[in-house]
């Protein structure tokens, strides 16, 4: 029970950890009418997003997922080895 309860504060600490480093980025993705919600952090410490509003179907959505979400997650929070966006519709 006790190693259960460990990995629950410990999944708790990276969801907050990854929050954080979206909360840097969202004011220029809100700003442009979208937004970003963490879906899940997977066993195998991958991060799934989902781009709303606007950033769901911009045509700079690409850009935006690479050089701002992906690195600020991994830059902020090193246990995570992959950042996926659920709903990128361009690559």
């Amino acid at each position: 029970m006790q190693s259960l309860w460990k990995i629950l504060l410990f999944m708790e600490n990276l969801i907050l950890k990854v929050e954080s480093a979206l909360d840097a980025i969202r004011p220029y993705l809100q700003a442009d009418g979208g937004n970003v919600k963490v879906v899940d952090i997977t066993d195998d410490m991958v991060v799934r997003l989902e781009l709303l509003g606007a950033c769901g179907n911009c045509p700079m959505s690409s850009m935006t997922f690479k050089a701002g979400l992906e690195e600020a997650i991994l830059k902020a929070v090193p246990e995570i080895k992959k950042v996926e966006a659920l709903n990128l519709t361009f690559q």
